[in-house]
C-alpha cells in the first residue's frame, strides 16, 4: 500500500512552512516573514501513531494574482491538491478571515478531497478562541486551532488527518498486478519505452524536455500477465528549472515510487550516468524498491569489444550505493532487448518477495562468523546470537546481538554479501535491523 499524501495549502504567509517543519521534525522549508518565499513544494515522510504519510509544503495561493510567479505557485498548489489524499487548509487567526480565504475554500471544495480547516498562530487558546469561531463562515466544518511555532494543538490536528486516511482506501480492491515506475531525467526516453512496449502511441512523446508532468498508469499485457507501468515526469537539476511547475515532478516521482514494486531508472547512453541520475535512483533505494537500470538509446552508441564493459564500470562508480540493481541496455526506438526487460522485471519482483528459512540463515551466519570474526571495541566483542527474516519488499532481517553499539556498517555489508552469494537477491535492496538481547 502506498503512503497517503497530505498537502498543506493556504494563502501566503499564514505559516505553512513553519507547520511543515514542525511536523517533519527539521527545518526543511525556508521560513521568512515575506509572502511568497516558498515557491516550490518540499516533501517529507511523517509518522503519527501507526500511520506514515508524505507531507507536501506548497507555495501560497493567491487566487486572482496576475503576477507570473504567484500564478505559477497557484498552479503548483492546484497540482498538489489534485494529488493529495487529505488537505490541511491553513489560515491565520491574527489576520482574520479575508476574501482570499473564501476563494481558496471554493477551490478546495471543487477538488472533492477531505479538507481539514486549521487556524494557525493561536498562541493562547483563551485569548484567541473567540476569533477562531469566525472561520466557521468558510463552511468547511470545525476549525482546528493550532500554533505551528509553539507546537500547540498539532496532536489533535494529526488525529483528524489519520482519521481521513481510513476513508481513502475503503472500497478499493487490492491490486496485485506488478507495478513498475519508470523514472529518470527529462527526455531520456521513458514515454517512448512505454509506447514501444504497448505498440501504440499512448503517452505523449516530445523532444521537448519535461512533456510528462503527471504520473500516468498504463497497462501492458505480456504472455497473459498484466503489468502496470507508471510513467513519471522527468527530474532535472534545480539550476536548470525555469518552469516553477516542473519542480512538482519530484512529488510525482516520490508518490509513483511509493506505490510501485520495481522502479526502472532510464539513463541516456549518450549522456552516461549523471549526478541527477544518482539522486533519482536514491529515491527508489531509500524506499526499499526493486531497481532496474535501463540504459536507453544504446543503438546510437559506436561500439567496440569493450564499450559495454566500460559503460558498466562507470554506472557502478556513480551508483556504488546500489550494487544489487539489475542493468540492461535497450533501445526504445528499435525495441532492442525490450522483451528481455519483462524477464528482468519478473526476476526482480520474485527476489523482492523471497523468504529464506531461519535455519538456513543461521547456518550462513555461523559460517560467515567463523571466516571473519565480528568487530570488537575496548575489549568487548560483538556477539550475534541469531538471525531471522521478518518481512519482504524489501527482504528485511533482524539480528539479535549483545550490544548494538558494537555493530559496524562494514560487518553488516559482509553478512549481506554472504547472504547474497547464496540467494542472489538481484535487483532488490535488503535491510538489517539489530536487536539487543542480554546474555544469560
Amino acid at each position: 500500500m502506498s503512503k497517503p499524501v497530505v498537502a498543506v495549502v493556504g494563502r501566503p504567509n499564514v505559516g505553512k512552512s513553519t507547520l511543515f517543519n514542525a511536523l517533519a521534525g527539521s527545518r526543511i522549508s525556508i521560513v521568512e516573514d515575506t509572502p511568497g518565499v516558498t515557491r516550490d513544494r518540499i516533501y517529507a515522510d511523517v509518522t503519527w501513531l501507526n500511520y506514515q504519510f508524505t507531507l507536501i509544503d506548497t507555495g501560497g495561493i493567491e487566487p486572482e494574482s496576475s503576477d507570473l510567479i504567484l500564478s505559477r505557485m497557484r498552479e503548483q498548489a492546484e497540482t498538489a491538491i489534485n494529488t493529495a489524499d487529505v488537505i490541511l487548509f491553513l489560515t491565520d487567526v491574527r489576520q482574520g478571515l479575508v476574501d482570499a480565504d473564501f476563494k481558496v475554500a471554493d477551490m478546495l471544495r471543487r477538488s472533492r478531497r477531505p479538507v481539514i480547516l486549521v487556524v494557525n498562530k493561536v498562541d493562547s487558546f483563551e485569548k484567541f478562541m473567540p476569533d477562531v469561531y469566525e472561520f466557521y463562515n468558510l463552511g468547511l466544518g470545525d476549525p482546528v486551532p493550532i500554533s505551528a511555532a509553539g507546537k500547540l494543538g498539532l496532536g489533535d490536528m494529526l488525529d483528524l488527518v489519520v482519521e481521513r486516511f481510513d476513508a481513502v482506501p475503503e472500497g478499493e480492491e487490492e491490486d496485485d498486478r506488478p507495478k513498475i515506475a519508470v523514472i529518470g531525467k527529462p527526455n531520456v526516453g521513458k514515454s517512448s519505452m512505454i509506447n514501444k512496449l504497448l505498440g501504440e502511441e499512448r503517452v505523449i512523446v516530445s523532444p521537448i524536455a519535461g512533456t510528462t508532468r503527471d504520473a500516468i498508469d498504463t497497462t501492458v499485457i505480456r504472455d497473459g500477465r498484466e503489468y502496470v507501468f507508471i510513467d513519471t515526469a522527468g527530474l532535472r537539476r534545480k539550476s536548470k528549472v525555469k518552469e516553477e511547475l516542473e519542480r512538482y515532478s519530484i512529488i510525482r516521482t516520490v508518490t509513483a515510487v511509493e506505490r510501485c514494486d520495481v522502479a526502472i531508472l532510464v539513463i541516456d547512453a549518450a549522456e552516461g550516468v549523471t549526478e541527477q541520475d544518482a539522486k533519482i535512483a536514491g529515491i527508489a533505494h531509500e524506499r526499499g524498491k526493486g531497481v532496474i537500470i535501463a540504459v536507453n538509446k544504446w543503438d546510437l552508441i559506436e561500439k567496440d569489444n569493450h564499450t559495454m564493459k566500460k559503460f558498466t564500470e562507470k554506472v557502478w562508480q556513480k551508483l556504488s550505493y546500489m550494487p544489487y540493481a539489475e542493468l540492461i541496455f535497450i533501445s526504445a526506438q528499435t525495441g532492442q532487448r525490450l522483451p528481455k526487460l519483462f524477464d528482468v522485471i519478473d526476476a526482480v519482483i520474485e527476489n523482492c518477495s523471497l523468504r529464506v528459512q531461519t535455519g538456513v540463515l543461521n547456518e550462513i551466519l555461523t559460517e560467515a562468523m567463523a571466516m571473519k570474526q565480528p568487530p570488537s571495541d575496548k575489549g568487548k566483542r560483538l556477539r550475534i546470537y541469531y538471525i531471522t527474516q521478518v518481512s519482504v519488499k524489501p527482504p528485511t532481517f533482524v539480528m539479535f546481538v549483545n550490544d548494538k553499539n558494537l555493530t559496524h556498517f562494514s560487518y553488516t555489508r559482509y553478512i549481506e554479501n554472504q547472504i547474497r552469494t547464496t540467494f542472489g537477491f538481484r535487483g532488490t535492496p535488503v535491510r538489517f535491523i539489530y536487536r539487543e538481547r542480554k546474555e544469560k
